[in-house]
């Protein structure tokens, strides 16, 4: 799994978070740790891309689903050098959430997934960068 940032300029700041690779158990707590070090040093907008993310598994929605508490101020590290704990997503009381959290580019089979499981309902999800950015 490959994690990089890079940054974008709209009405605010964007931070979009590139993914590459499947994204699973083996890589999860990763994409949390650089979601929770970027909302730490002052991100409050970021955007997901997932166009080079071909599978992702449980615990790869599991991570998505952490970002977006974190980007509701929820830290998510219960005690160091432990698994993150998490809660449910709720979509009224997590609003914020979808706010300052954005996919962006799905792979067909990987948006089939955020479908299936309601992610897609909850996230707004984008085709192209600039839409993106500019939602915020």
């Amino acid at each position: 799994m490959q994690i990089t940032f890079s940054k974008q300029e709209a009405r605010v700041p964007v931070t979009v978070l590139h993914l590459a690779g499947n994204l699973d158990a083996s890589n999860y707590t990763d994409v949390i740790k650089a979601a929770q070090d970027v909302f730490d040093g002052g991100v409050r907008n970021l955007v997901i891309d997932l166009a080079g993310i071909p599978y992702v598994s449980s615990a790869g929605l599991m991570s998505l689903h952490a970002v977006a508490l974190i980007f509701v101020g929820r830290n998510l590290q219960s005690e160091p050098a432990k698994r993150p704990s998490f809660r449910a997503l709720d979509p009224t009381r997590d609003q914020t959430a979808r706010q300052h959290v954005k996919l962006l580019s799905p792979q067909p089979a990987v948006e089939q997934v955020l479908d299936t499981v309601g992610l897609k309902q909850f996230f707004e999800v984008f085709t192209d960068l600039e839409s993106a950015v500019k939602s915020f």
